[in-house]
C-alpha cells in the first residue's frame, strides 16, 4: 500500500514523502530544504530512493544539492526549465514507475513555463496528483511567469481526472484562499461548509491538504469560471460584462493578486 506523508518546511511547504508497505525506501516529492528530508529518513530508518520535482523555484529545490552529495539517486524534473541537479528531464505524457504506481507527467504551465504535475493510480487506492504550485485548496499558483489563458488551459485539463482524485498541493494555503473564495461566491453552501471544516483543521493544528478534485469543483473559484455566481462576482468587480470563463479567470486571478 502507498502511503504519502508530509513532511513541513519552511513557514507553509509541504515536502510529499512516499512509502510502500514492505519496502524500507523513499521518494521526496519537492524537497526546499535537506534537513528535515534528513531527519524524516533517519527518524524513520528509511533510505532516499528519488526524488521528483514540479518546477525551479528554490522552496521546492532548495534541498536537491545536499540530498545527493552522498547518494546516488534520480531526481525527475521537468525538462524546459533550469534546475540543478535534475537527471531525468521530462516532458508532457511521459512516464514513471515508482512503487508499482505508473506516473504521467502532466505539463501545467502557467505558475512557471514548464511546470509539470505527477498523476498516479495506486492500486486499490484513490488517485494521486502532486500539483505543487498549480492547483492549490480552493486556489491556484500565481502567475510569475505563464498567462492567465495558460493556466486556465491547466487547470481545465486537470479537471478531467477522475473526482476522487486526492490533491497533494506543496503549500498549505488553503484558509487564505477560502476567504477570497467567500467573497467570490458568499452563497455557495458548499464553500461555507467546507470553510468550517478547514478553521477547525487549522485550529488543531492539522493540514488540509490532501483534498478532493471533486471538492475542488464544488469551491475553487478557479475551477469555477464558467459558472454564473463566478462570472457575475467578475462582472461586478471588474466594472465591464464578462463573458467567456478564460476573462473569468483573468479577472479573478487579479483580483486575487491584489486582495
Amino acid at each position: 500500500m502507498l502511503t504519502i506523508t508530509g513532511i513541513p518546511a519552511f513557514n507553509d511547504n509541504y515536502i510529499w514523502m512516499l512509502t510502500n508497505t514492505g519496502s524500507r525506501s523513499c521518494y521526496i516529492v519537492d524537497p526546499g530544504d535537506h534537513l528535515p528530508v534528513e531527519n524524516t529518513c533517519q527518524s524513520n530508518n528509511l533510505t532516499l530512493a528519488g526524488i521528483l520535482i514540479t518546477h525551479h523555484h528554490a522552496d521546492h529545490t532548495g534541498g536537491i544539492s545536499k540530498l545527493t552529495q552522498k547518494r546516488n539517486i534520480p531526481v525527475y524534473g521537468p525538462a524546459s526549465e533550469s534546475i540543478t541537479g535534475i537527471t531525468h528531464h521530462l516532458h508532457d505524457g511521459d512516464r514513471l514507475s515508482i512503487f508499482n504506481t505508473e506516473w504521467q507527467v502532466m505539463t501545467t504551465a502557467g505558475h512557471t513555463s514548464g511546470h509539470i504535475c505527477y498523476f498516479g493510480k495506486p492500486n486499490n487506492q484513490s488517485p494521486v496528483l502532486f500539483s505543487g504550485d498549480t492547483l492549490f485548496g480552493a486556489g491556484c499558483g500565481r502567475l510569475f511567469e505563464g498567462t492567465a489563458e495558460q493556466m486556465h488551459s491547466s487547470l481545465k485539463r486537470l479537471q478531467t481526472l477522475p473526482d476522487d482524485t486526492q490533491i497533494y498541493c506543496a503549500h498549505e494555503y488553503t484558509q487564505a484562499n477560502l476567504a477570497f473564495a467567500q467573497v467570490v461566491e458568499p452563497n455557495n453552501q458548499a464553500l461555507q461548509q467546507r470553510i468550517q471544516w478547514v478553521a477547525e483543521q487549522r485550529r488543531k493544528q492539522q493540514p488540509t491538504v490532501p483534498f478532493s478534485l471533486a471538492g475542488e469543483r464544488d469551491t475553487n473559484p478557479f475551477l469555477r469560471t464558467s459558472t454564473k455566481m463566478v462570472m457575475d462576482a467578475a462582472t461586478l468587480y471588474s466594472g465591464r460584462r464578462v463573458e467567456t470563463d478564460v476573462d473569468c479567470f483573468t479577472i479573478i486571478r487579479q483580483w486575487k493578486d491584489n486582495f
